[in-house]
């Protein structure tokens, strides 16, 4: 490698001129500290940890088991359950109904979750299938959808279809509703709520709807584009309530936030007061079809703790992280016992 221009000090010798200065951080002279990993510093660290980690372990275990869900499943491959007629596709909007009982009071808010399985949101052409620019109420976009939204960009005729691709195109769309049964009266119905069932950042910031003018309504807005081939009613008829309708629809959002695994919850409804003990039916309107692909669904209801619902995997895997901390202290305490005071031989 050749040598960079030198200067010459007064005495004559050669110093190169990118040479650092004699520093102690440039010259990696700053004081550190090296800790002797003895025995007596090891083991208790060991033991400590493993002890931390048990106690948090089954802190967080029992939690997750002190969360309540009901879970029904309403799939209807079998033949002898409430929905098996429901999985003829010839009937629209057939309805079937589930029942469940509640044993104690359920606090709320309680979630109300509908589970899909063997429904793989994670593979990469369905996962990147829509246009963000869209979704976000850009009206070049609105006419002229991203080409990652093809096969589900424009229809037959070449209309833009809003909004694109596979993954608003699958959108869930069976309805749920919930009743109290009464023994002495008629059914009561459960108040379901469903604002602010989206994360607070899809909501405000990723998902907006097109401009308006002074009088002009959504639907004048969405003119020139069409709804997704599978949806009933375009984007603009998703609700009666104009405050939750178009790409600000809350279960068109909550819908578009795809899933990591093949099995998942997406979040419904709340139900703020909570269910008291007593006998209930969920009346489904059954649209989606999962039979074709072997899937399930499924409706779930769950409370929920400080650490949020059902998930015993943190808690688990304290205590394995923490259990293995205690043998490892165990088998290294019984090493250094075996050879306290021996030394290795060395050569002279």
């Amino acid at each position: 490698m050749p040598q960079l221009p030198t200067s010459t000090r007064p005495e004559g010798q050669p110093v190169l001129k990118n040479k650092p200065d004699n520093t102690a951080f440039t010259q990696q002279r700053l004081p550190a500290w090296q800790p002797f990993l003895s025995a007596a510093y090891v083991l208790p660290t060991f033991f400590l940890l493993g002890i931390l980690f048990i106690g948090i372990g089954l802190g967080l275990y029992f939690t997750s088991n002190n969360v309540i869900e009901i879970e029904l499943d309403y799939t209807g491959d079998q033949t002898n359950s409430s929905c098996h007629h429901c999985t003829n596709h010839t009937i629209q909007n057939c309805k079937c109904t589930v029942k469940f009982k509640v044993d104690k009071m359920l606090v709320g808010p309680v979630f109300m979750y509908y589970e899909l399985s063997n429904f793989y949101q994670n593979e990469r052409r369905y996962s990147i299938s829509r246009d963000d620019d869209q979704l976000n109420g850009d009206m070049s976009y609105l006419k002229d959808p991203s080409e990652y939204c093809v096969p589900f960009r424009l229809n037959s005729k070449g209309e833009p279809i809003a909004p694109c691709g596979a993954i608003a195109n699958s959108m869930f769309n069976d309805s749920f509703v919930v009743y109290k049964l009464n023994n002495t009266g008629p059914q009561t119905r459960v108040q379901l709520n469903a604002k602010g069932i989206s994360w607070w950042t899809d909501y405000n910031i990723k998902f907006n709807n097109p401009e308006t003018d002074n009088g002009t309504d959504l639907q004048q807005a969405f003119e020139g584009t069409v709804k997704p081939i599978n949806w009933p009613r375009p984007a603009y008829e998703l609700n009666t309530n104009p405050a939750n309708n178009g790409f600000k629809n809350e279960d068109f959002i909550v819908w578009m936030r795809t899933a990591a695994l093949p099995t998942f919850r997406k979040l419904y409804r709340r139900i703020d007061r909570g269910l008291e003990p007593g006998n209930y039916s969920v009346e489904i309107t059954y649209n989606y079809p999962v039979i074709s692909f072997n899937g399930q669904k499924r409706v779930t209801f769950s409370t929920i703790s400080w650490m949020g619902g059902r998930n015993p995997f943190l808690g688990i895997a304290y205590l394995v992280c923490g259990s293995l901390c205690i043998v490892s202290a165990v088998v290294m305490f019984i090493v250094y016992i075996m050879y306290q005071g021996k030394h290795v031989p060395t050569e002279d």
